[in-house]
């Protein structure tokens, strides 16, 4: 796919995250969906403009978001790139560690579908509102936007459980199905039940489950300030005229923002009943840094093999020296809270500094992979420590057969054949022929296995998600196979998008025809009487002309807000004229 020619950002994004992105369905936007892109935005910014962090406003200009059309991809770009963005459009929900991995690359992914007007107030799916209205505003500030790509990059290495998938594949169903016109309500609720049951036994939340809460409870629904009197800047606030009033009144609790957060569920179907307040936007980032430093991304050790192995996912191990093994990883042997050996199944790469060894990727790998951990038995250095000298002394140099014993029994017994250095000029693999490893009686390699390539490294010192170089070990991901619902339009909904489109062209058109106004309203009322939105826009237009016509459109939208569902809608759109 061709996309981003505006914006060079977006040529640097790597090609496993490539597969999410989807053009931009511009054409398929009806004019009624323009209208309701208005409405939203219309009341967010007369709203908001008291009620938001004061970077809202001069964000929606810097990123080139108008409040009379919904915006393009390509307009965007243009102007994200002054500020180091860009933003691509994908199909509805994505898996959470790619949505922040896209935001470490300095992405906004916007979903491309927009709100029906049943759901105006609020919808349980990402829709462009929320994505390009909500998110992109607030970028606008420098301060946050470094702690958006910083969060994206911690975010995406974060360790999964094997149920963090199977939850983000019901809550993506039931937001497509919410957002279904035509679907029984028996469905969403058989949606919803699964949900609330896959959340109930999730067990002890992973490190992505937990990191998915401080996402939620800041970049989504974020506050700022005093406690008392708070801002708003999370994007599902900014993006929501019901919830961002909602939020702000006494039923919702206020609460001062910190690491508890990460602890402090939500329910994504459903108005938050507690909201965070963070002071300014750079405790934000002590909180974030915090957590990390809770993560096997920093503490490594057994505990972060263990998770990874949990995970059932890709990940990678790096040991003190630097060496990252990437690969599906499936055993690890500890003596005492120790890992001594480690064992992945399938494909494996071996890389430095995110860049694979040459000769060493998952190809030569692809049967797996297997290392000890930790120092000799018996030596005071580790391995990697030692000088040329040391390393003659206790047998390790090319064409010595060798026999090492590490402190938690595994041995290693084989002709060296080469090794392999870091920057520092530290060993970080060693190869082995005619080798055999074992931990007592249990065999890990044997000779006719052919060469052993041993990584080094006294400890692991980090664990995280994902490969150290996709590009390399050739990452690919499937996009979700459930795609968001696209509404099939009868010939009375076609009629009605015309009528809208009509009063679009009015507006831009600046025309004074009367008659052409009072003639749709007229057809509309008896075709669509219940069409609050559209005779809200006629009467915008008639209410301009300042003739006495309006009195009749006026009198109808009186009577139609007498209808409890339509009448905060009505009464609050009439408030804008």
């Amino acid at each position: 796919m061709t996309f981003g020619q505006s914006n060079t950002i977006l040529k640097k994004l790597p090609k496993h995250l490539q597969c999410f992105i989807i053009q931009q369905p511009y054409n398929s936007y009806t004019a009624k969906d323009q209208a309701v892109w208005r409405y939203v935005m219309q009341k967010s910014i007369k709203y908001l403009g008291k009620k938001a962090h004061h970077s809202y406003l001069d964000g929606l200009t810097k990123t080139g978001i108008s409040p009379e059309e919904i915006p393009h991809m390509q307009g965007m770009n243009r102007i994200l790139k002054d500020i180091g963005w860009a933003a691509v459009s994908v199909d509805g929900f994505i898996p959470p560690s790619t949505f922040m991995e896209f935001q470490a690359y300095n992405i906004l992914v916007i979903a491309a579908d927009i709100r029906t007007a049943n759901h105006i107030e609020y919808t349980p799916a990402p829709d462009i509102i929320h994505e390009a209205a909500g998110h992109a505003p607030i970028i606008a500030n420098p301060e946050y936007a470094e702690y958006l790509r910083r969060f994206g990059e911690i975010g995406s290495k974060a360790i999964s459980s094997a149920k963090d998938y199977e939850l983000y594949e019901a809550i993506r169903h039931l937001s497509i199905i919410k957002e279904n016109p035509s679907i029984k309500e028996k469905a969403v609720v058989e949606a919803e039940n699964k949900v609330a049951d896959i959340v109930a036994n999730m067990g002890t939340p992973s490190e992505m489950a937990q990191i998915r809460n401080l996402h939620w409870w800041t970049v989504e629904y974020g506050l700022i300030g005093a406690l008392d009197n708070p801002k708003i800047y999370g994007a599902g606030l900014l993006s929501s005229i019901g919830e961002s009033e909602w939020c702000m009144s006494k039923q919702v609790k206020k609460i001062p923002y910190g690491i508890a957060a990460a602890q402090t569920e939500f329910d994504i179907t459903k108005p938050q009943p507690q909201l965070f307040v963070t002071p300014d936007f750079a405790h934000l980032s002590v909180v974030l840094e915090e957590f990390a430093n809770t993560m096997a991304l920093r503490r490594g050790g057994l505990k972060g093999i263990k998770k990874l192995i949990d995970s059932k996912n890709l990940g990678t191990v790096v040991l003190s020296t630097g060496i990252q093994v990437s690969g599906l990883f499936t055993k690890v042997i500890e003596n005492e809270t120790s890992p001594i050996y480690f064992q992945t199944t399938g494909p494996t790469a071996l890389a430095y500094q995110n860049k694979e060894l040459v000769s060493h990727g998952k190809t030569y790998h692809a049967a797996g992979f297997g290392s000890p951990v930790g120092k000799l038995k018996g030596r005071n250095l580790a391995i990697e420590d030692m000088s040329p000298k040391d390393l003659e002394t206790y047998g390790l140099y090319e064409g010595k057969l060798s026999t090492l014993e590490f402190e938690g029994g595994v041995k290693v017994h084989g002709e060296i054949i080469t090794g392999r250095r870091n920057l520092q000029g530290e060993i970080i693999l060693i190869s082995f022929k005619n080798c055999s490893v074992t931990h007592g009686k249990t065999i890990l390699f044997k000779p006719e296995w052919g060469v052993y390539d041993m990584a080094v490294g006294a400890n692991i010192s980090s664990v995280y998600a994902g490969v150290a170089d996709p590009e390399a070990y050739e990452l690919s991901f499937n996009p979700p196979s459930e795609k968001t619902h696209k509404i099939s339009y009868s010939k009375s909904d076609k009629v009605l998008h015309q009528y809208y489109q009509k009063i679009r062209d009015f507006r831009k058109e600046k025309s004074t025809d009367t008659r052409q106004l009072i003639k749709i309203f007229e057809d509309v009322k008896e075709e669509s009487p219940n069409e609050w939105l559209l005779f809200l826009e006629i009467y915008e237009q008639i209410l301009k002309l300042e003739t006495s016509k309006s009195r009749a459109v006026l009198t109808y939208l009186d009577k139609l807000s007498r209808q409890e569902k339509y009448k905060k809608l009505i009464k609050e759109g009439l408030a804008l004229l």
